[in-house]
């Protein structure tokens, strides 16, 4: 497969991927509105931070995946890309430990107001007697927004500090995660509001859709603590930023961001916000996941998720219904043969049955395999009894779909 990388890309990714008989260009300066012009001929995508919008979709002549090289797709129209039957995938859990480690510096930075005492230090300005001032981190209360992967490593490293760690409670929580939330010691509170009233620090870490886009609103703000910690290292836009400033302001609110509503799209830019330069945020550049060891973790990643696609498989798709679709299910036992499936396609068109998903394994041996169908619409007893008499046909069951 042809392969373009539209951010800067390790040299392993790369050479991995060139050593398995894929071909790869590199090309770090292409902006989103650069990709459109440049996508055609290529299989597949691979991005950082670049923007996919749907004109590249629209442009794209070959294109079969977009890899996200990281845990967010928010960059990527992945709409656009449904309509045009391109998988989107990403590489999830790679980069937790770095932006894990990043929002603890972050909790510790404003604690200790370690950037203003090094501007001081490096202006000349000796002010111990400023600095020596600190509320200091173990038996605080840390609230956590988002149990994922990051969620659980930064819960993790914020009890080793001593710090008490609480989440809402929430049904079908996987059981591997309640084992390690429990032995970690975390609390569970009944609501957001309890949490965030309850907490000394809050830290979010919830990818960006359209049930988290700005969930830190004045309501969330409100049940703050005056002068509590605020920690943002997820996404931009998960949170108003005027009702940021707002409580910043009115409630002495102190804040640690390596993400922005409005950020530069490239690696650098001339940039002004209010929220980075308030005197009571400590902000860092969208650098969570910039550790050589997440990107090595996440250039593995990358490589897995393409020959994984290669060979029929769709890891980590994002843009694949989650669900069952259709009404009833096919079961078909066949013997492998040319053309029983075929035949069973044409009886199912001529019925005007749409086919929504549709899976095909062939037993050990060889001799026979079992397709199953999901289909849209009625199937009665006489197209399953058509269907039971096309040649190498074994059986054929229904099961309605809920």
């Amino acid at each position: 497969m042809r392969v373009l990388c539209a951010d800067a890309t390790a040299e392993t990714t790369v050479e991995q991927l060139e050593s398995l008989g894929h071909s790869c260009d590199v090309e770090p300066d292409l902006s989103a509105a650069d990709l459109a012009g440049r996508v055609a001929g290529y299989d597949v995508l691979v991005v950082r931070s670049t923007k996919v919008t749907a004109d590249v979709f629209a442009a794209a002549d070959r294109l079969s995946l977009v890899v996200r090289a990281g845990a967010g797709t928010n960059t990527i129209d992945t709409a656009a890309a449904a309509r045009k039957g391109v998988f989107v995938a990403n590489v999830p859990g790679r980069n937790s430990i770095a932006v894990a480690e990043l929002t603890l510096g972050l909790l510790l930075a404003i604690d200790r107001r370690i950037p203003d005492s090094v501007a001081d230090l490096r202006a000349g300005r000796w002010d111990k007697k400023t600095y020596s001032k600190a509320n200091g981190l173990h038996g605080s209360t840390l609230g956590i927004v988002g149990m994922g992967d990051i969620g659980l490593a930064v819960a993790e490293r914020a009890v080793a500090f001593g710090i008490t760690v609480q989440v809402v409670a929430r049904e079908g929580r996987d059981d591997a995660v309640l084992q390690r939330l429990n032995d970690l010691g975390v609390v569970e509170v009944d609501s957001l509001e309890a949490l965030v009233s309850s907490s000394d620090a809050v830290s979010v870490h919830v990818p960006s859709n359209d049930q988290t886009r700005g969930m830190v609103d004045a309501t969330f703000l409100g049940w703050m603590r005056p002068g509590a910690v605020f920690i943002n290292t997820s996404r931009g836009d998960v949170v108003d930023e005027p009702a940021l400033l707002e409580a910043v302001e009115e409630k002495g609110l102190r804040v640690g961001v390596d993400v922005y509503d409005d950020e530069p799209s490239g690696g650098r830019a001339e940039w002004t916000s209010k929220l980075a330069q308030h005197p009571n945020v400590v902000g860092t550049h969208h650098v969570g996941a910039s550790t050589e060891q997440a990107q090595r973790a996440i250039a593995d990643g990358v490589v897995e998720v393409i020959c994984a696609f290669g060979e029929g498989q769709a890891p980590n798709c994002v843009n694949l219904t989650p669900a069952r679709l259709g009404t009833v299910t096919l079961s078909v036992r066949h013997l492998d043969r040319v053309g029983v499936l075929a035949r069973v396609l044409d009886l199912l068109s001529e019925q005007r049955l749409n086919v929504e998903q549709m899976q095909n394994r062939v037993f050990e041996g060889g001799e026979a395999a079992i397709a199953t169908i999901d289909v849209g619409g009625d199937v009665d007893e006489a197209l399953a009894e058509r269907l039971r008499g096309v040649p190498d046909i074994i059986s054929v069951s229904l099961t309605s779909l809920p």
